[in-house]
């Protein structure tokens, strides 16, 4: 892990991010539809240097097909300490074969009644992070 003091930031090292990538459930996808960015929750799992979500045919999906780059953030808080995070993944994503197998790999199951079949991977081509402390913040205008 690196700092720089003048901002505050620490740059965190590849290992690092995927540590915390592994202990968190919800990160966020960014696509291009249409020429225009488009960010999707998802929850997902960290497996061998990927990251694996499902989804079901729809935007995310398409997407993914049409323009494979995508990123992939997930960011946290700890309370305590008053440190936050953030990691990025740049990369592809493809959609894995012969989903129909996967319930039995990986424990990942969709949060919404809606069938999610399709298992979708994200391959890194570079992963960053960041932490830095929060500073203290204004008490809320209670006008």
């Amino acid at each position: 892990m690196t700092s720089d003091q003048s901002e505050g930031i620490a740059t965190l090292a590849a290992s690092t991010c995927w540590q915390l990538l592994g202990n968190e459930e919800v990160g966020r996808l960014a696509v291009s539809v249409d020429r225009y960015p488009e960010i999707f929750p998802v929850n997902y799992v960290v497996d061998q240097g990927t990251v694996i979500f499902r989804t079901a045919a729809g935007t995310k999906l398409f997407a993914t097909v049409v323009s494979p780059s995508v990123a992939f953030e997930v960011d946290g808080y700890d309370p305590e300490a008053g440190d936050a995070w953030s990691v990025v993944i740049k990369g592809r994503a493809r959609e894995i074969p012969m989903h129909d197998l996967l319930d039995d790999v990986f424990p990942l199951f969709p949060w919404t009644a809606t069938p999610k079949p399709r298992f979708v991977q994200v391959v890194p081509d570079s992963i960053t992070g960041r932490r830095f402390h929060v500073q203290q913040r204004r008490p809320r205008s209670t006008d």
